[in-house]
């Protein structure tokens, strides 16, 4: 598989202050990585990092074997790599046909099978973003991340203020496009049992550092896994 996320060493954080540190972690074509941890955990930071959004303090960041030096995230986004952020950042005023259409940024085909993955954001074409639910607006964001048929899609803590069945839907619906698409997806998500449960691996953080790595399916049933995704370091203490 072509690898099209490889981070190495990676030091990032807000002007010199670090909150990653020592990261690496690499995302293949066709593959679901996790990257579970406590709040706090840098979760967030390594994917603003990845795409462009924060510049890193130091390491070294390659999409597609193109190294990031200097790149602007809107160069980042036209190599094929696609964020949906934890605060979704929908225009509320704007329908659902047009918050997809901008994400589609040109790709008219890409728009119009996003109404094909999501028959029911298609009932809702026309209706205002911020009328839609919660469900309906995540689900909205994630088909806006996916228009411009993205060769790497991150996405940041889907789940937020969602019932755990309507995350579960939505996380087969994602694994269901990496597997028809080939496109790689790195997933930060609370929910780790839920996660684990699409992801081909997964990485955990602790404090900014890496602490746990390895296939889902072998960490799925660990407990200490679970302890350190929400427990952070008092469960690494409690096994030491």
């Amino acid at each position: 598989m072509n690898e099209l996320l490889a981070v190495q060493d990676l030091l990032a954080g807000y002007g010199q202050l670090a909150v990653v540190r020592n990261v690496s972690l690499h995302v293949s074509e066709g593959e679901v990585v996790a990257l579970l941890g406590p709040n706090g955990a840098g979760k967030t930071t390594t994917l603003l990092t990845a795409c462009g959004l924060l510049p890193p303090i130091a390491g070294e960041i390659r999409i597609g074997g193109t190294k990031l030096e200097s790149i602007h995230a809107s160069a980042i986004a036209r190599m094929g790599v696609s964020l949906v952020p934890e605060d979704r950042a929908l225009f509320f005023d704007l329908t659902v046909q047009e918050n997809i259409r901008l994400g589609a940024r040109g790709n008219k085909s890409g728009a119009a099978h996003m109404f094909e993955l999501f028959p029911e954001l298609a009932a809702l074409a026309k209706r205002k973003a911020g009328l839609l639910s919660g469900g309906e607006q995540q689900m909205l964001v994630i088909a806006r991340g996916l228009a411009a048929r993205p060769r790497l899609l991150m996405v940041d803590e889907m789940s937020l203020g969602l019932a755990p069945l309507i995350v579960e839907r939505l996380l087969a619906l994602l694994k269901q496009v990496v597997t028809d698409t080939g496109t790689a997806l790195l997933l930060v998500e609370q929910h780790a049992h839920l996660s684990l449960g699409i992801a081909d691996r997964a990485y955990v953080l602790n404090h900014g550092e890496l602490v746990l790595e390895g296939r889902a399916e072998d960490l799925r049933d660990r407990r200490d896994l679970l302890e350190v995704s929400y427990l952070g370091e008092a469960a690494l203490a409690s096994d030491s």
